[in-house]
């Protein structure tokens, strides 16, 4: 009889549970909730070990307990995040009162700082995977001795032992595709016209190490892509089996490798696979060349992380992008008429009144299509969180569980409170202008778009 794993994102709040972001979608707009991906691909790793595997994201709903007592797994894996970690841990004291016998595995960017912490005192936690979890969990899985798995957590007559860091994985074609059979896609759709879309990991890795960023402790500063071709064999697999034509090419950061990128839009163009994506990509790594071949292969978004229009903060986080950059490669986009999307942080360290209002200057003088101003968030594993430690910026009342919304940190100069009335400003200011809301109404090309700006537009004008 096949043994069972239940792969769960817990019944916490919404979450974008990706290990380098951790985005609560409720009170950030045009996030739209992810599809589980680290979980599809830990399934895909699991059915090929010969278990039978099912996925449950109860964040979108679902009776957990009832699950747990009809399915009787043997194993249950829960994604943990920094903003909802107690909400998560519950999950697995309510598994071990079902059923008592079920070895619980937990992941996630939240064990970067505090594994030691969370097994002492979470005693129905058997296993932390620390890092890159497919290799470990197939050993796990198989029955290793866990002495000799790479890159967890266990304990051994009470006491707590890790094995080590597991090295990064190198071929990431060797990696299953993800079970999408598992889920429901039909839950995670684009926030512009509503339809369904899949997330394609692309790569793994980013040699900039942002100081408030998780991408490198999370994945290496190596990037590791994974090849044109076996992306296409994915993405064919979503066109043909599940009728999925709108994607994210998620990575940490998309275009660093120019002739890999423009490979990978080829390869699109030769499959004939009519597909919509979008991408991140720096301020500092675009050309118009590459940016008409990304359209011409169903590119239609690109999200470029800008974090100040102050050139002084940007200096001050190790950006190593110039203003004009972002200018230059948002020119670029809206010349093959690609949508742009700007990521920007309020609230970091050094953060003052005036450096704000030059970000949101720079923000409405860019124009882009979509932005996001995020508070800036001290996650476990930053370097901006050993920074706010050891620099006093964290108050008794210090919380994640409002990331990227409210501030967790107050700045050298400002108050928690003052920056999160400067955030809400920045959001009001750039979308609530006649000459956006005008922009974006002569880009509406069907009756779903029309019901999502609206929403968001209510949803703008409720915000606290």
């Amino acid at each position: 009889m096949k043994k069972k794993i239940l792969l769960i994102y817990p019944p916490s709040p919404v979450l974008n549970r990706e290990d380098r972001c951790q985005q609560p979608t409720k009170e950030l707009l045009v996030i739209p909730p992810l599809p589980p991906s680290d979980l599809m691909y830990l399934a895909s790793v699991a059915e090929k070990a010969g278990l039978e595997a099912k996925i449950r994201d109860y964040s979108q709903g679902g009776d957990y307990v009832k699950d747990l007592k009809e399915f009787q797994p043997d194993y249950l894996l829960i994604n943990a995040a920094t903003p909802t970690l107690q909400h998560d841990l519950e999950a697995l004291k309510i598994a071990k009162e079902v059923l008592p016998d079920v070895i619980t595995f937990a992941k996630g960017a939240a064990f970067l700082t505090i594994s030691n912490d969370v097994m002492r005192d979470c005693d129905a936690l058997d296993v932390i995977i620390f890092g890159e979890a497919e290799e470990t969990l197939r050993e796990l899985l198989e029955g290793k001795n866990k002495s000799e798995i790479l890159g967890i957590y266990y304990r051994e007559n009470g006491e707590i032992k890790f094995t080590g860091q597991r090295p990064f994985i190198e071929n990431l074609d060797e990696i299953p595709f993800p079970a999408r059979h598992l889920v429901d896609n039909s839950i995670y759709r684009r926030p512009d016209n509503n339809k369904v879309q899949a997330v394609v990991k692309v790569s793994r890795g980013c040699p900039f190490h942002c100081f408030f960023c998780l991408a490198t402790p999370v994945s290496g500063a190596k990037v590791r892509k994974r090849s044109p071709e076996n992306i296409v064999a994915e993405i064919r697999e979503c066109v043909e089996k599940y009728g999925i034509t709108n994607f994210v090419f998620w990575s940490d950061i998309f275009n660093i490798d120019r002739d890999w990128t423009i490979s990978l839009c080829n390869a699109i163009i030769e499959s004939g696979l009519k597909i919509t994506w979008s991408a991140n990509t720096r301020a500092d790594t675009a050309d118009f060349e590459m940016a008409k071949i990304m359209y011409k292969s169903g590119c239609r978004l690109v999200s470029v992380g800008v974090e100040s229009g102050s050139q002084y903060m940007l200096d001050k986080i190790g950006k190593k992008i110039k203003l004009d950059d972002v200018r230059r490669t948002v020119s670029i986009f809206k010349k093959a008429k690609i949508r742009i999307y700007n990521y920007f942080v309020i609230g970091l360290p050094w953060e003052t009144e005036e450096t704000i209002e030059e970000t949101i200057r720079f923000a409405i003088e860019l124009n882009s299509d979509f932005i996001s101003f995020y508070t800036a968030t001290p996650l476990p594993g930053s370097r901006f969180y050993d920074y706010a430690k050891e620099n006093n910026l964290f108050d008794k009342e210090t919380s994640f569980e409002n990331a990227y919304y409210y501030p967790a940190v107050n700045t050298h100069t400002l108050s928690r409170d003052r920056v999160f009335e400067l955030h809400k400003s920045a959001v009001k200011r750039f979308y609530l202008r006649p000459r956006y809301i005008l922009k974006m109404l002569f880009k509406i090309r069907s009756f779903a778009e029309v019901k999502s700006y609206f929403t968001a537009g209510i949803n703008l004008l409720l915000r606290r």
